[in-house]
């Protein structure tokens, strides 16, 4: 009896996940350095040929999860937006930008994408993951203010850029602060008048 591809191709998405959420867990609370990949493999309920199957190493599975935090924290950001039924740019991108600090100073995120990642990943890949999640969502801000009269005409693609290495640093300095909170209340201010800087007067 033939296996079905469809069953087999399910059962590899079920355990590439398996890995993902049991590697994403440990590596929050323990770091990545403190993981081993038997503990991995005991967390996610698979063998260590199913974790290698999947993933070269643990720095593979590392990026994956990685991914994934990019993802969920976009995600947040496109909901929030939504939810608030902003239709102004500038005003999305302020929103957008507390979300994104408020989950920067989350335990989980702060330590895989902001302490963990370029240092395992190393800085240029780290940015590439990043900027791969974030830089549709702020072009497509930056375009639609520009179409609206609400920022004076400019090359959208390094304004994306500038933006986001903003909020890149932002989110290193919340991350190596003393006091976070005070860290995370002081460095909104300053992304918060920079956007709001880019208005057309």
């Amino acid at each position: 009896m033939k296996n079905n591809p469809r069953t087999q191709a399910s059962r590899s998405a079920a355990t590439r996940e398996a890995l993902i959420a049991a590697g994403r867990s440990l590596f929050a609370a323990h770091g990545f350095g403190e993981v081993g990949t038997e503990a991995i493999v005991q967390a996610a309920s698979v063998t260590r040929g199913a974790l290698y199957h999947h993933f070269v190493d643990k720095t593979e599975l590392f990026a994956a999860v990685f991914e994934a935090v990019e993802a969920d924290v976009i995600g947040r950001i496109g909901a929030a937006i939504a939810n608030s039924r902003q239709s102004d740019p500038i005003a999305q991108m302020r929103l957008g930008a507390g979300v994104w600090l408020d989950a920067c100073a989350e335990p989980e995120i702060r330590r895989i994408a902001l302490l963990d990642a370029p240092a395992v990943l190393g800085w240029e890949r780290w940015r590439q993951i990043g900027a791969r999640y974030g830089m549709g969502l702020v072009q497509g801000m930056l375009g639609q203010a520009i179409e609206l009269g609400q920022i004076e005409p400019q090359p959208v693609a390094p304004l994306a850029h500038v933006l986001l290495g903003a909020l890149r640093e932002s989110a290193l300095y919340l991350a190596d602060a003393a006091d976070r909170t005070e860290a995370q209340r002081e460095i909104g201010v300053v992304i918060d008048r920079m956007i709001q800087s880019l208005a057309r007067r």
